[in-house]
């Protein structure tokens, strides 16, 4: 993660923040968008308005060895608007003009393992310390050309860049999203589509909610009535499906190509309907449970003193384990409340173990801070309401137990549901999602700070935020795009941008210009009252 390093380059930071806000009588372009304009707000931005820099038909993209996906993922971005050949070509030195992605053979301090540092004047050269810092710089460079590079079709230009240098690193290593498949089946398309929304604003991780109690969406071989039953069920009664070995390398292949991690959650021991509806023994009775298509939650456990519900997590977390290359699984472990409080600690156990046993880092909710044994690495992802711990309600106790764990050293991803849940209705008006953690305006979403939320936590507990989107009345693509904008730009920028530079105003006027760049690329957003968005064209989507 990175920090901030001391009063002086707190600062210059300011110094940067003061000349974003005049950026647009300064370095505004004909095409394009001014450098401190961009979602999340960079770290530090130097606009030059006399190095201002046109992407010609004869540039090409030169790549260091190591750059190649982040130089690929450029060209295919640029190249059907703009109509340029735009080759991707290996780094040979110095630019004349075009396009650099390089990597610094002397590790840049500043820039930490995600950041980078793009300089434009002769030519167009993003520079990082690796691979995941240039995918951070394509997704800055990809908006700096303006609303346009988001169309389908050739557009005639030009495609004029806004001069000068921008330093830019995030504030916490993990900015995540989380997508539920189980609820509601999203095919394969829907999720890839989900992973372009995430790599324009620089999130890093995409969780998939894989299992609960309407189906079970990923094959696993030695279970496999998981799928060839489990699936084919959904809320509403819709048909259902499940991700195939292949689909979901596919999902994973094309997430990396974005620089995006993918976790697998397979939850318990609570939402595991799906799962004892086709496998019996997972029941202490012996008896298999009815299948469901309800959103009622809490009523379904894993028999907890069985070995053949740890034999069988065994083998469908090895072969998780086995298909994914990130570092994490997600184990779930909320709303178990068909669970004892002591067979809940027996559960998380059990199969924390399992996981590091297939030399995977667990992540679970915060729940699994009940465990008495509960250490580092493992991740506590706590989705409460409030991080003070001074009240006497359920809430002001799960804050006291995440806090108690945090300062243990647990690290903590931060989702509190009434700020980052993106299936939590706008307004009372809102059409879809719900409502039983708070309606969530766009500036709700915005106004609160991660560093600061735990009462007591140190900053550097926090691992990063998420911005989880359950399935229940998300009945397409639609749906789940609309429910997300603006708010995980919210999301993005907490995660990212450093804590000196958080303005309410400021964000909501880069979001109102920013509203271009979705309505061009056909994305559906809520046109929130509380932004001053620019006319659009096209109708309200709700």
């Amino acid at each position: 993660m990175r920090r901030l390093a001391g009063g002086a380059f707190v600062l210059a930071l300011v110094g940067a923040m003061l000349a974003c806000s005049d950026e647009k009588k300064s370095d505004t372009v004909a095409s394009g968008v001014a450098l401190g304009d961009v979602l999340p707000i960079p770290a530090q931005v130097h606009p030059d308005s006399n190095a201002d820099y046109t992407l010609s038909e004869d540039d090409s993209i030169a790549a260091d060895p190591g750059a190649e996906l982040p130089a690929g993922l450029l060209a295919d971005l640029l190249r059907t608007p703009t109509g340029f050949r735009l080759p991707v070509v290996p780094a040979q030195g110095s630019i004349a003009s075009g396009i650099a992605l390089t990597l610094n053979k002397n590790a840049d301090s500043a820039l930490g393992e995600q950041g980078y540092r793009m300089t434009v004047g002769k030519g167009i050269t993003i520079a990082a310390n690796g691979a995941a810092g240039l995918f951070n710089g394509v997704a800055t460079l990809r908006q700096l050309f303006g609303h346009e590079i988001e169309t389908d079709t050739r557009e005639p230009g030009p495609w004029k860049v806004a001069g000068g240098t921008i330093v830019d690193y995030p504030r916490f290593a993990y900015r995540g999203a989380m997508l539920d498949v189980s609820r509601r089946f999203r095919p394969k398309t829907e999720v890839l589509r989900y992973l372009d929304d995430l790599a324009r604003y620089k999130m890093n991780y995409l969780q998939l909610h894989l299992t609960d109690d309407q189906g079970w969406r990923l094959r696993i071989d030695k279970w496999p009535l998981l799928t060839d039953i489990g699936s084919k069920y959904e809320v509403g009664g819709g048909p259902g499906g499940y991700y195939t070995k292949a689909d979901y390398a596919e999902i994973i292949a094309y997430a990396a190509g974005r620089g995006i991690t993918i976790i697998p959650e397979i939850d318990g021991p609570g939402h595991t309907n799906a799962a004892q509806s086709v496998y019996p023994e997972l029941n202490c009775d012996g008896k298999a449970v009815p299948a469901r298509n309800d959103i009622s939650v809490g009523y379904s456990s894993f028999c907890v003193h069985s070995e053949a519900t740890y034999a069988f997590l065994d083998d469908v977390i090895a072969e998780v384990a086995a298909m994914t290359p990130g570092p994490y699984i997600h184990i779930g472990g909320d709303e178990a409340r068909a669970t004892t409080p002591q067979d809940y600690r027996t559960y998380v156990d059990r199969v924390l173990p399992i996981v590091t046993k297939y030399h995977k880092i667990p992540i679970g909710w915060h729940e699994i801070t009940k465990s008495d044994k509960l250490s580092a690495p493992t991740i506590a992802q706590y989705w409460g309401t409030t991080g003070d711990p001074s009240g006497t309600g359920d809430a002001a106790q799960e804050a006291a137990r995440m806090i108690e764990a945090a300062k243990k050293g647990v690290p903590v991803i931060l989702s509190p549901a009434n700020r980052s849940y993106l299936d939590m209705k706008y307004t009372p008006q809102t059409k879809r999602g719900l409502m039983w953690a708070a309606y969530i305006e766009i500036d709700a979403a915005y106004d609160w700070d991660p560093g600061t939320y735990l009462k007591g936590v140190d900053e550097k507990a926090i691992l990063g935020v998420a911005a989880p989107q359950f399935s229940e009345s998300m009945t397409s693509l639609t749906d789940v795009r609309y429910m997300a904008f603006p708010r995980l730009t919210a999301t993005a920028e907490l995660g990212w941008s450093p804590a000196a530079t958080h303005d309410w105003e400021g964000f909501k006027r880069r979001l109102a210009e920013h509203a271009r760049f979705w309505e061009t690329g056909g994305i559906p957003y809520y046109r929130s009252p509380k932004v001053d968005w620019p006319a659009r064209a096209v109708p309200q989507f709700r």
